[in-house]
C-alpha cells in the first residue's frame, strides 16, 4: 500500500483554499478547477474498479461543494493507488489545478 499523505495533504490544502477564496475567485474558475479535477479522480477510480465501463460523470453540486467534492473524490482515490508513482501523479494534478485555479 503506498503512502497517500502527499496527496491527502495537497488536497487538504486545496480545500482550505477554496473555502478562503472570495466568490468571484470561486466563480471566475476556482470552483470550475476543482470540479474537474473531483471529475478526474472519480474517472481514475471508476477505471481500475470497474476496466471497461463508461465513466459516470460527478455532477456538479455548485461552486460552494467543490471543496469537498475534491477531498471525496480525493478520498476514493486514495484506495486504489498501488504505488508511489501514482501517488506523485495524483499530488501533480492537484499542484496543477490549484495553480490553474489562482489559489
Amino acid at each position: 500500500m503506498p503512502d497517500t499523505t502527499p496527496l491527502t495533504q495537497a488536497v487538504d490544502h486545496f480545500a482550505d483554499r477554496l473555502r478562503a477564496a472570495p466568490q468571484s475567485r470561486l466563480q471566475r474558475s476556482a470552483a470550475a478547477e476543482a470540479l474537474a479535477l473531483a471529475r478526474d479522480f472519480a474517472r481514475w477510480v471508476q477505471r481500475v474498479e470497474e476496466p471497461g465501463t463508461e465513466p459516470r460523470e460527478m455532477p456538479d453540486a455548485g461552486m460552494f461543494a467543490a471543496a469537498d467534492q475534491i477531498l471525496v473524490a480525493a478520498h476514493d482515490l486514495t484506495m486504489v493507488l498501488r504505488n508511489d508513482d501514482e501517488v506523485a501523479e495524483a499530488v501533480r494534478w492537484v499542484e496543477e489545478a490549484r495553480r490553474r485555479a489562482g489559489v
